[in-house]
């Protein structure tokens, strides 16, 4: 019987991406990215069998493995040791992907710091000198006998500066810098990345050794690199912000040694990077008299809540195309809920100028922001104003109805810990009549079924029992100043 020999066929692989295709095209299938395909061999054969090989370690029961070496470690930074679910664990590999600029060096040198109280830390940085380093380090004041930098770029190096230092954190600045001689290509390609993280990987989990790695981003966003990237490491967190802002959030996209829907708040100040553990005051201004416009909601960011003002403008239009003007929420959600008080609420709009924009940067993303969009509109187009110690929480459909949102007790509670006395929330029952008031943590609460009870509530638009007594067309009227 003879055996099958493998042979050799020519491929053709993306460098940004890593998808291989059997023949060569101009512009990725997957990345969609021009003239990165590049040829590769890849081997051909059938299926082999593999022999069985002496296992590192026998097999043991679940319950007989130690969990003392397992346990998360605080870093010293209570925000980022929020998100990663208490600190790191030894033989952990973080991702910490963001923006240039957006101060993912600085974060981590501040962690740098504080985890060298601890224990010995060794920075890694392939992108500075270790002078330009300790400078910034001076400025953030987080100079640490214990902190050892090392500039260098090749990976059989840095194996040789934890040999030499026996750190108990090691901080690589950043992966896309770092090379190895098993692997082709130049470094930040697709090889080399991927190859230093699994060589990075596996000497985290032999030696018990937490890794953080910084990462770059794509115009787009996403983590540059192979996709294998996210799935090779532990943890992964992008680091958030808006260059016209000193917030920063760092969010857990992937955890397995915590939850991977927890935000971490940060300001960036002229000394470095500041833990923000309450950043509610951030994204609400103060108005000593109550003006037309403006409402609060209650978002949640991962499992926090965070308290958010929309400002709406709504001004006669000249144009046959009146504009439609929004920063910092959704320009679809927006669509459907003025769609909805032209509609349902008899609101006239359809002949105006309408600006949206949240306070302090902040971008929303959660429905439960529908009805304080709604209400800031019709405040607005009305000229009332909406009580200034009031929350509006709850997803707009469109049929008019409010759908209940996870969270709400927590998001009520975290309202009246900051001083709010009267919230709208979407009534419990689908009942479209329904309207019940109660109390929750000494505020004074409305549920309500629809848009126009919510809006009636707080005196946006007359209850409907008064258009019927008036005689107008429930349909029909608008309601207008």
């Amino acid at each position: 019987m003879t055996a099958r020999v493998r042979a050799a066929r020519t491929g053709y692989r993306c460098a940004d991406c890593g998808q291989q295709t059997a023949q060569w095209v101009g512009r990725c299938p997957s990345c969609q990215a021009w003239g990165t395909l590049e040829q590769v061999a890849t081997p051909v054969g059938g299926p082999h069998k593999v022999a069985a090989g002496a296992p590192s370690s026998p097999a043991r029961r679940i319950a007989d493995v130690e969990l003392d070496t397992a346990r998360a470690r605080p870093t010293g930074v209570a925000e980022l040791d929020r998100v990663l679910g208490g600190g790191l664990v030894p033989g952990a590999v973080v991702l910490l992907a963001g923006e240039p600029g957006v101060g993912k060096s600085t974060l981590l040198l501040e962690v740098a710091a504080k985890a060298a109280a601890a224990g010995t830390v060794l920075y890694v940085t392939g992108e500075e000198s270790s002078g330009q380093v300790r400078l910034r380090a001076e400025r953030t004041r987080a100079v640490h006998d214990a902190l050892y930098l090392a500039s260098e770029s090749d990976l059989s190096a840095i194996v040789a500066h934890i040999d030499a230092v026996a750190p108990q954190l090691l901080v690589i600045d950043s992966v896309q810098t770092m090379s190895t001689d098993t692997a082709d290509g130049a470094p930040g390609g697709v090889t080399q990345v991927r190859a230093v993280t699994v060589a990075l990987t596996a000497l985290a989990k032999e030696r018990g050794l937490p890794v953080v790695l910084v990462g770059h981003v794509t115009k787009d966003g996403s983590i540059a690199g192979p996709r294998v990237l996210e799935h090779l490491v532990d943890v992964v967190l992008s680091f958030e912000g808006d260059k016209h802002s000193t917030l920063r959030m760092v969010r857990g996209v992937k955890n397995r040694f915590g939850p991977a829907d927890e935000v971490g708040c940060f300001e960036m100040a002229d000394s470095g990077i500041v833990e923000v553990p309450d950043p509610s005051g951030l994204f609400t201004s103060e108005h000593t008299e109550p003006v037309p416009g403006t409402c609060i909601t209650v978002t949640m960011e991962g499992r926090r809540p965070l308290l958010a003002e929309l400002q709406s403008l709504v001004a006669p239009s000249a144009l046959q195309q009146p504009r439609r003007t929004m920063h910092g929420v959704d320009s679809g959600r927006l669509a459907m809920v003025l769609a909805v008080l032209e509609r349902r609420c008899r609101i006239r709009l359809y002949n105006r100028d309408v600006y949206v924009s949240s306070v302090g940067g902040a971008k929303i993303a959660d429905p439960s922001a529908d009805l304080a969009a709604a209400m800031s509109i019709a405040s607005a187009a009305v000229g009332n104003s909406v009580p200034q110690r009031l929350v509006a929480i709850g997803e707009v459909g469109l049929a008019g109805e409010l759908r209940r949102v996870p969270g709400i007790d927590r998001r009520l509670t975290e309202a009246a810990r900051l001083g709010f006395t009267e919230a709208v929330i979407p009534a419990p029952s689908r009942n479209p009549h329904d309207q019940l008031m109660t109390v929750h943590a000494g505020m004074l609460v409305h549920a309500v079924a629809t848009v126009q009870l919510a809006l009636g509530a707080v005196g946006l638009m007359p209850p409907e029992r008064h258009l019927r007594d008036i005689g107008l067309n429930e349909e029909d009227q608008e309601w207008t100043a």
